[in-house]
């Protein structure tokens, strides 16, 4: 009794100050909120001063009044401000709409939000908010409360149900446990319910049926479980949009579900759901997309789809779906996309598919179809997924699809097609993957005229395939190529020197005559080669010793001959080496892969060598030449001592192997510190104060064959011993500090290695694709794990740093000690910790590196602002992580890449989120970045 008394008191008391509150209360009011602000980098709350008039105040950014003057709003939404939250600005007797969305807000929720009897819109998401969500108080009229995307944790307040004003309720994006209290239920006005991507557990209440004014459920990614409720059923003249995908929900498909005569997104993917389709569903005309994939459905699917024929999208794959394929699919002519894969469907394709649908993407792989593939599947013109692999299909490829020009990727294998390729299929423009093997085809395609640019896959492997290889694909984008198992004769071309994007090449199991050209060593990223059962002759090229990433060499089962290649497994990438069963002799090499080999890859040959290989012990040289070899071993390291020490008296004197140079002209003194001796004679002084006059700064110069970039920097910085520290390293990976050009008290410039190509951040909006992007990354990583192990910081990661070469070889510029401190301090690409510290570190790299690696697989820059309701680019690639399938956060460049390398592109992310945790001591090292993403490199490149 004393509760309710203690209400009504307050709700009096609180009017009472609605209608004779002090003015200047909103003053101070908001000005204790700006107290609590922590850090506003664009000065948005610059106006928000106490020699503001209350008049004025209604003119202070984010600020908004009614006609009486008083604060009704407050949006500072997406200001990049953080701060604890003050409960002051919920104290505001005539507030309405507070948004304060998009920034980094940290900190518990103050307990009186709900306070003010007038707030109407709430809206904290995309912060970084912690702890539970407040308990709700009576009277309130919140009809928005959005609290999405930040960390709130514990259950949900179990007296929710008092929001009896709410239309909008998103707490989706948090860590959230327990059940959805019951007491939900009696919002009756909510219309749209989000509390997706939480690790909510327990059933979904039959009461849902009650909130008939839902439009929107999204309760995906979570742990619910149980049935899905009937009574969803009830809300068939509001309900829109059902989303409760990944769970753990059991049991059939509501019948019910039938009667949402509105509804136009289903989307139940991800659970454990069995029986059949319930025939209802098939009822809902107004269907746009149907996603009932990843369950364990079965049944088969009925005639009476005829009737969605406003259905765009169905998914219904990996179910166990039997029976046929319904003819009433070729009915219906919205229908894009069409993923059957991965059931137990059986007999024909209908025979009309496609021709009144609008297909771009269809996919009936893994079934037990049979027939002929139809010739109006690509009538749309717009098909540019076409996967039917692992059926038994026969017949011929169809010649239609040969002119079906949107074409990108084909995936035939594993049927039992025949014939040859259609005259036109091998001139598809913009198929870059293509599948064909595991058939009975046949043909000399060498004869054909291949005109396909866009290629990077092909397999036609496992068919029957005759006469002399190919010798150009008309692409240079080529990465994968296997013609294994056919009957290919003549010999190897010499053209597959010429495909610089080469990382796997398989020519196992033909009739391939002649030598193993020596051109393929120009392949600098082939990883996989396999050139087995074979009639190849001749010697293994000794330049296979140097391919730098080569990690599988397969030529057993050949006519080879000579001796294999002494320093063949030097590189260390070269970990599996099978040279069976040719005619190889002499001894077996002491590198790295051939000392822990399998007996069984050098069996068959005439070769000595250890005893862990079965081989015969090679015979002992005579002791003569042992002490001939003595002896003059003796002399060179007589040599070699004199030189060292005619070298250590050349360089005596020079301090730190540096080399200084000194003018004094009419403009001051010039001097010229060259970290790199050998430079002394190309570089000049008197070239380099040539192109500081001529204002090059940052343009390409040239010294004596010597190319540099001059970069100006404050002469005060200049001095740092840093400098001298950079001056030394030397990296593949990180461009070359040659030395310092200044005038005394007045300039100084950097003097910078030129390294040809374009920065990433040119780069990355180019059509680089998966493989490539991921190479890039572990150049970046390999010098970040460098740098750390010496000691050395990067600070700002961002592209315009990292230059990529021709060879898509990264590499990095040190920079971030030389230029003052507000220029570097500003980049989107510095660790939140350290703009406001000041501090590098390591970890201020891996946050930068973390934002790089997530620009390369999204497309997107933390520059762009872009990221629809989210603030930044952490918080956006946080949430489609999470929430989000896949192709929607790709980058649409490699989109088409993602079902290929699918669980690549998902272990990048994953790391990359790792890299760009909140809590610096929570991110990985460069080392751990360095060997995952070689690992999911290696997984990208193993054998189909």
């Amino acid at each position: 009794m004393q509760l309710i008394l203690l209400i009504i008191l307050s709700f009096f008391s609180f009017n009472f100050h609605l209608l004779h509150g002090d003015e200047s209360n909103e003053l101070q009011l908001l000005l204790s909120f700006k107290s609590s602000i922590k850090h506003d980098p664009h000065g948005f709350l610059s106006t928000w001063n106490n020699n503001s008039s209350f008049a004025s105040m209604c003119k202070w950014s984010g600020v908004t009044c009614n006609n009486m003057s008083h604060i009704t709003g407050i949006n500072l939404s997406s200001k990049n401000i953080s701060g604890t939250l003050s409960s002051s600005v919920f104290h505001l007797p005539y507030i309405q709409t507070i948004d304060l969305s998009g920034n980094q807000f940290f900190g518990e929720i103050p307990q009186d939000i709900f306070s003010s009897y007038l707030l109407k819109h709430l809206n904290l998401s995309n912060n970084n908010f912690t702890g539970p969500i407040p308990e709700v108080v009576p009277f309130s009229t919140l009809q928005t409360l959005d609290l999405s995307n930040n960390f709130l944790s514990g259950k949900l307040p179990q007296n929710i149900g008092l929001l009896s004003s709410l239309q909008v309720l998103d707490v989706g994006g948090n860590v959230l446990v327990g059940e959805i209290p019951i007491s939900i239920t009696n919002i009756k006005s909510l219309q749209y319910l989000t509390l997706a991507s939480n690790q909510l557990t327990g059933r979904i209440t039959t009461g849902i049926g009650q909130m008939r004014s839902l439009k929107w459920i999204y309760l995906g990614y979570n742990n619910l479980s149980g049935e899905i409720p009937e009574e969803i059923g009830d809300l068939n003249s509001s309900l829109n949009h059902l989303d409760l995908v990944y769970n753990n929900l059991s049991g059939q498909i509501p019948y019910s579900l039938g009667k949402l005569s509105q509804l136009q997104y289903l989307f139940l993917y991800q659970n454990k759901l069995t029986g059949c389709i319930p025939s209802s569903i098939f009822g809902l005309k107004n269907l746009i997309s149907l996603d009932l994939s990843d369950n364990s459905l079965s049944g088969e699917i009925p005639e009476k789809i005829i009737q969605l024929q406003n259905l765009e999208i169905l998914h219904l794959f990996s179910n166990n779906l039997t029976g046929k394929i319904p003819r009433a699919l070729t009915s219906l002519p919205r229908l894009r996309v069409l993923q059957l894969w991965a059931n137990k469907l059986s007999g024909h394709i209908p025979e009309n598919l496609g021709k009144q649908n609008n297909f771009t993407l269809l996919d009936l792989s893994t079934n037990s179809l049979t027939g002929k593939i139809p010739r109006s599947l690509c009538q749309s013109g717009q098909l540019f997924k076409l996967i039917l692999f692992s059926n038994s299909l026969r017949g011929q490829i169809p010649r239609s699809l040969g002119s079906c020009r949107s074409l990108r990727r084909v995936r035939l294998q594993n049927n039992r097609l025949s014939g040859k390729l259609p005259p036109d299929f091998t001139k598809l423009p913009l198929v870059y993957f293509l599948d064909i093997s595991n058939n009975n085809l046949h043909g000399k395609i060498g004869e054909e005229k291949w005109s396909m640019p866009s290629l990077e896959m092909i397999n036609l492997g496992n068919n029957s395939f005759l006469g002399n290889l190919p010798e150009s694909f008309g692409s240079e984008k080529l990465e994968n190529v296997d013609f294994s198992e056919n009957g290919f004769s003549g010999s190897i071309p010499t053209s597959f020197g010429s495909l610089p994007e080469l990382i796997q090449l398989n020519l196992r199991g033909n009739k391939l005559t002649g030598k193993i050209p020596q051109e393929l060593t120009s392949c600098q990223k082939l990883v996989c080669l396999d050139l087995s059962k074979n009639q190849l002759t001749g010697e293994i090229p000794p330049g296979f010793s140097q391919m730098p990433v080569l990690g599988q060499l397969d030529v057993s089962e050949n006519e080879l001959t000579g001796k294999i290649p002494a320093n063949l497994g030097e590189v260390e990438s070269l970990v599996q080496v099978n040279i069976s069963h040719n005619h190889f002799h002499g001894s077996l090499p002491t590198t790295g892969v051939f000392l822990a080999i399998n007996p069984s890859c050098v069996a068959g040959n005439h070769l000595c060598g250890s005893d862990r290989t079965s081989l015969p012990a090679c015979k002992k040289k005579p002791v003569w030449w042992f002490v001939l070899a003595c002896f003059l071993a003796g002399l060179a390291l007589l040599g070699l001592v004199s030189l060292a020490v005619l070298r250590l008296v050349q360089i005596r004197g020079r301090k730190n192997f540096e080399v200084i140079k000194r003018v004094e002209n009419e403009d001051g003194i010039w001097e010229l510190q060259l970290f790199d001796y050998s430079l002394s004679k190309s570089v000049t002084i008197q070239d380099v104060m040539s192109s500081v006059k001529e204002d090059k700064n940052g343009i390409l110069c040239e010294g004596n064959g010597v190319e540099y970039i001059l970069s100006e920097v404050n002469y005060g910085m200049s001095f740092s011993p840093d400098i001298q520290q950079l001056g030394k390293i030397q990296h593949p990976n990180i461009i070359k500090l040659f030395g310092i050009f200044r005038r005394l008290e007045k300039d100084a410039y950097l003097v910078y290695q030129h390294v040809e190509g374009k920065s990433l951040s040119e780069s990355i909006v180019g059509n680089l694709s998966f493989m490539r992007r991921l190479r890039i990354a572990i150049g970046i990583a390999k010098a970040l794990r460098f740098l750390h192990k010496e000691g050395v910081v990067m600070g700002d990661m961002s592209p315009g740093k990292v230059m990529v070469d021709e060879k898509d070889e990264p590499h990095l510029r040190l920079s971030h000690l030389f230029v003052e401190t507000k220029s570097w301090i500003s980049s989107a690409y510095i660790a939140p910790e350290t703009r406001q510290t000041k501090n590098i570190t390591a970890e201020t790299d891996i946050y930068g590196f973390g934002l790089l690696l997530i620009e390369l697989l999204t497309g997107k820059s933390p520059n762009n602002g872009e990221f629809g309701v989210h603030e930044s680019l952490v918080e956006w690639a946080q949430y489609c992580y999470s929430d989000c399938h896949i192709d929607r956060w790709v980058d649409p460049l490699i989109a088409s890449h993602a079902s290929i390398y699918r669980n690549q592109i998902l272990q990048a992310m994953n790391l990359a989120l790792h890299c760009i945790a909140t809590n610096p001591t929570a991110r990985t090292s460069a080392a751990l970045v360095s060997n995952t993403l070689r690992r999911i490199l290696r997984e990208t490149t193993t054998w189909w």
